[in-house]
């Protein structure tokens, strides 16, 4: 597409709320105008979230990517105004703890803070009185102060955007509702409304709690919920009286009050109190019926009827925290409706069956300036400058998108928002969802499982406790701190131990394995892959997906299993969606160079052998060749063990000899059971998660999402050997001219810590010259080499032997850049 036709292209924006008008606004930027934004709401006041929104911006965020949409939504607000006022109030924000856990967990906090770039410090009890005078001292412990948070004018914001974009000749309908979405061949065409259509070519849906409802439209599943929040203005506040000027004035910092699931602002005189610690109230929104005409601050449909019950607790604590409130009386309150999802992210991106259709839902206003930036950098530059991996709409399973998953897993987001939750913490329910053919075995030896995507995943294994008996001296691990013990245990050592000098067998079903078929199939993942995956059937290549920028979508593994058909190890249904999309494209522009892409994940499992006595193992129940010269590194083939047929990889991600052996769901017990009856003559074990994770760092394997996103390349990232620049061209290779590891002003380093036992489990800032310059992103103790490590993206003249450190807790644990890997670096156990 040229710029003059991208230009030309028909917008409609559904939903005139604070993420609607900012989309519009950012492409307004970016040169597009023919766009029109509808509502079923009045415009000076549409009636969703946006218009009773408290607007409260905590920037930090244990999430780099939200941190970075509220850093921006900060900026762009400051910047939006009109007659000398700008959308927003920098009062700064205080959170204060009561109980030592949230102290601690405010230095956790901090650590965010200094990671993505947040100016924020810790101070104590008497310095949070006298930020925040009217604060009981008593009860507060401490308090995290970042003076840039404040408070967003959403509705001010809401108009001032609409006026701008309006001169720029953006089209607004109000009271307009949306009552379906056209479209032919696979693209949109326009967007349905009691007054006709309205052409488009693309469509985003900033639809908020509505969202679910536009997206059924297009037999779209929107993984949200609408949840009421209870939100109360106090009458005149005595302490108040003169503060403020303004009605709605504030000039104390926002304030959070999260051992008791509270926050607090000021308007003008009164106080408006927020609170999470009632009963999550859901709504359908469906049910709320179309909009009014007429639509005020005291009627909106987003607007329910107060429960003066919910609340009563609250208040009791409101008085507690702030003893001024013992002068005032609760004035007004409501029940705001706003949206949950099950993992608390937005859901932001484009429908993987329908081209030009997109979604942002479920953002708040604190997030909104941010989301919108990102939503308009993927319409004109085809990806946003902030990573979307968290956000992604195609993030989600099959069974997380049902209505009893959504509604169970958004009602507990709500009860625990300011819970302290560790980052392993799993839910307790629903569980069970998707069980591997192992399961009834794992239970068996004592599985201790924490579940991802859906999927149950063991850990560790009970029955392996009886080896920490025998586990040398060297492998002992040492003593954690409270925080990084939990969902931890000492037995992980003893299954590393065990897969480097005997063999282990790890459940690798939970892996996204996705099937792709046809004549076109060689095309397709040649055309998005670095590697060249044209090789004879039986070469695994792992490879890259990149975007047009050279930012890495994914890693994976690709292996020819015949002339059309290939199997790819993949990292979730971000990359399903992908493939489905490109694949659609390609059949449309040649049909005769079609390639199907299946999810094959819940048919199959794959078992994942690994050690120096794997071959002894195999060879008693197999006659297929096994050696060097039977199956190399990095090939795979059609096999038999013990009767089972099989499909093998010489993979291993936990750098020993072995094989990721694969096999239909049905077969995949019998599997298990062959191979456990012929290992047990070698000290067989099963092995889990925590050991597979340690291994995998000491190997220096990255790990997408984390050690690598969108936000990076693959020559920072230290994969430069993934990438075949001689090949053909491929999405993102254009990008990546003049790139190279030397040339990268930051790259991804190996750290050790220096006294042998202090841990860290991920996201810390890391500090050279007592100046915070990365982040970690993997972190594990390292069983083999007997001390913790952690990688962290870091400026390129911080060299190896350099001494770093990172700040966990408050802390500062010292560490020094690694030559990696850390083992084997010969690569001698992999291939020999």
């Amino acid at each position: 597409m040229t710029s003059s036709q991208a230009l030309s292209q028909k917008v409609v924006i559904i939903g005139a709320g604070i993420v609607g008008t900012n989309l519009a606004d950012e492409l307004v930027s970016r040169g597009w105008n023919n766009i029109t934004v509808v509502d079923q709401g009045p415009l000076e006041m549409p009636g969703g979230s946006t218009s009773h929104a408290p607007g409260l911006v905590f920037q930090t965020n244990a999430s780099k990517t939200m941190t970075l949409f509220a850093k921006y939504t900060v900026e762009k607000l400051l910047g939006l105004a009109k007659d000398g006022e700008n959308c927003f109030n920098q009062v700064g924000g205080l959170e204060v703890a009561t109980t030592p856990s949230r102290y601690e967990d405010l230095k956790r906090k901090l650590g965010y803070a200094q990671s993505w770039g947040v100016e924020a410090r810790l101070v104590d009890a008497a310095e949070c009185k006298r930020i925040y005078p009217f604060l009981n001292e008593e009860i507060v412990l401490g308090g995290l102060h970042i003076p840039s948070d404040g408070l967003a004018l959403a509705a001010r914001c809401v108009q001032l955007l609409i006026e701008r974009t309006r001169e720029a000749g953006v089209v607004y309908r109000g009271s307009t509702p949306v009552t379906g979405i056209e479209r032919s061949g696979g693209r949109v065409t326009g967007v349905e409304t009691p007054d006709g259509v309205i052409p488009a070519d693309i469509v985003v849906s900033c639809a908020g709690f509505w969202g679910v409802e536009v997206g059924a439209m297009v037999g779209m599943s929107i993984p949200l919920l609408p949840l009421a929040h209870q939100y109360v203005k106090t009458g005149p506040v005595p302490a108040l009286k003169g503060r403020n000027e303004l009605p709605n004035g504030a000039g104390l910092p926002i304030l959070r009050h999260q051992d008791r699931d509270l926050y607090y602002r000021e308007h003008g005189e009164r106080y408006g109190i927020g609170s999470y610690a009632h009963r999550p109230m859901p709504v359908v929104a469906a049910d709320l019926g179309l909009t009014p005409k007429h639509v005020d601050e005291h009627s909106m449909p987003s607007r329910l009827d107060f429960t003066p019950e919910d609340f009563a607790p609250s208040w009791e604590d409101s008085k507690e925290i702030l003893p001024a409130l013992r002068e005032a009386e609760i004035e007004d309150g409501f029940n705001g409706i706003f949206s949950f999802t099950p993992d608390g992210g937005p859901i932001v991106g484009q429908h993987r069956d329908l081209d030009g259709f997109y979604v942002a839902e479920a953002v708040w206003v604190t997030h909104s300036a941010g989301v919108a930036r990102a939503v308009a950098e993927l319409l004109t530059d085809g990806r946003s400058q902030i990573d979307l991996g968290e956000c992604d709409v195609a993030r989600f399973e099959d069974v997380q998108l049902s209505r009893a998953y959504v509604s169970e897993t958004s009602q507990q987001n709500f009860v625990e928002i300011y819970d302290v939750l560790h980052p392993l913490q799993p839910k307790e329910s629903p569980r069970n969802l998707r069980v591997s053919p192992f399961n009834a075995r794992h239970r068996e030896l004592g599985a201790y499982f924490l579940e991802g995507a859906g999927w149950e995943r063991p850990y560790w294994f009970e029955s392996n406790a009886h080896l920490l008996d025998e586990l040398p001296a060297e492998w002992q691990p040492a003593p954690r701190d409270a925080w990084s013990a939990q969902y931890s245990s000492p037995i992980a050592a003893a299954e590393a131990w065990k897969t480097r000098t005997a063999v282990a067998m790890y459940d690798m079903t939970p892996l996204k394995r996705l099937e792709v078929s046809g004549p076109g199939a060689v095309t397709l993942l040649q055309r998005l892959t670095t590697g060249d995956v044209s090789k004879k059937p039986g070469a695994v290549t792992y490879c890259l997906l990149l975007d047009e920028h050279g930012g890495i979508r994914s890693d994976i593994t690709v292996a020819r299993l015949d002339e059309e058909t290939f199997q790819v190890g993949a990292n979730g249904n971000i990359d399903l969606a992908y493939f489905t999309r490109e694949a659609r494209r390609q059949r449309a522009e040649d049909p005769a160079q079609w390639a199907q892409v299946r999810d094959i994940t819940g048919g199959t499992c794959c078992i994942g052998l690994w050690g120096p006595l794997a071959r002894e193992v195999v060879s008693a129940i197999s006659d297929d060749d096994f050696t060097n010269d039977g199956l190399r590194y990095f090939r795979a083939k059609h096999a038999t063990i013990g009767g089972v047929p099989v499909t093998v990889m010489r993979l291993s991600y936990v750098g020993e000899l072995g094989w990721e052996i694969y096999t239909s769901a049905d077969n995949g017990q019998r599997l298990w059971d062959v191979l456990w009856a012929a290992g047990q003559p070698h000290g067989i074990i099963a092995a889990g998660r925590a050991a597979f994770s340690a291994l995998r760092l000491e190997k220096g394997y990255r790990s997408w999402g984390t050690d690598m996103t969108t936000e990076h390349d693959p020559f920072e990232a230290g994969l430069s050997f993934a990438v075949k620049l001689s090949k053909d061209d491929f999405v993102g290779k254009a990008a990546l001219e003049g790139f190279s590891e030397d040339g990268s002003p930051r790259r991804l380093r190996c750290l050790t810590v220096d006294d042998g036992r202090s841990m860290v489990l991920g996201k810390e800032p890391v500090f050279y010259k007592d100046e915070p310059v990365g982040y970690v992103t993997s972190a594990a103790y390292g069983y083999t080499v007997g001390k913790p490590i952690a990688y962290a993206y870091l400026p390129s003249h911080v060299a190896e032997g350099d001494a770093v450190e990172i700040a966990y807790f408050g802390s500062r644990i010292r560490a020094t850049v690694t030559p990696e890997p850390l083992y084997d670096p010969e690569m001698k156990r992999l291939r020999g």
